[in-house]
Order: structure tokens, then C-alpha cells, then sequence
């Protein structure tokens, strides 16, 4: 059986929420449509030790291949085409344990 991958992305600053909106409106049915499983998006947050209280999105992908093809794919990028340079973010995809 594959390890399952997740996506985390900590944003560290949103200078634009409607470009986020309008991101959000394409990004969700592309990385859905690659087999992405929203676990948190932008809920309450308990930061601790040297974390930081900002929105954190973490999507579950049933592959390291699918999540990284996910974001690499068309409609993901047109996506990311619309947040441009809108916000900072820390995005990275990690490989879970078997």
C-alpha cells in the first residue's frame, strides 16, 4: 500500500482576500478533482512552542504522485495564476507514514 501525502500550506500574510477568494474558487475543484481531501481549511487555530497563529490548509492525497501532479497540473496553476503575488505563504507537500 502507497503512503498517503499531505499538503500543508501556512499563510503568513494575505495582502488581497479577494484575489484568495478568487483563487479559492478554482484551486478547490482542481486539487479536488486530483483526489484531494480537505482536512483544515483556515479554521480556529492553537498555536504552540514557536508556531504561529495564521491560516493553515491541510489536504490529504492519496499519493505522493497525486498530490505533487495536483499541484503541478493546469488547473491548479491557473489557480495560482490568480493569487499571483497576493500572499506569503510556506506550502509543502509531505509523504505520510505507512
Amino acid at each position: 500500500m502507497m503512503a498517503k501525502a499531505y499538503w500543508i500550506a501556512c499563510y503568513r500574510k494575505i495582502n488581497d482576500p479577494n484575489a484568495l477568494a478568487e483563487y479559492g474558487k478554482l484551486a478547490l475543484p482542481a486539487i479536488q478533482a486530483a483526489g484531494g481531501k480537505f482536512l483544515a481549511r483556515g479554521g480556529k487555530v492553537q498555536p504552540y512552542e514557536a508556531g504561529l497563529d495564521m491560516r493553515t490548509v491541510l489536504i490529504e492525497f492519496p499519493s505522493m504522485a497525486a498530490a505533487i501532479a495536483a499541484h503541478d497540473g493546469p488547473g491548479y496553476q491557473a489557480a495560482l495564476a490568480k493569487l499571483g503575488k497576493t500572499v506569503e505563504r510556506d506550502m509543502r507537500i509531505v509523504e505520510g507514514v505507512e
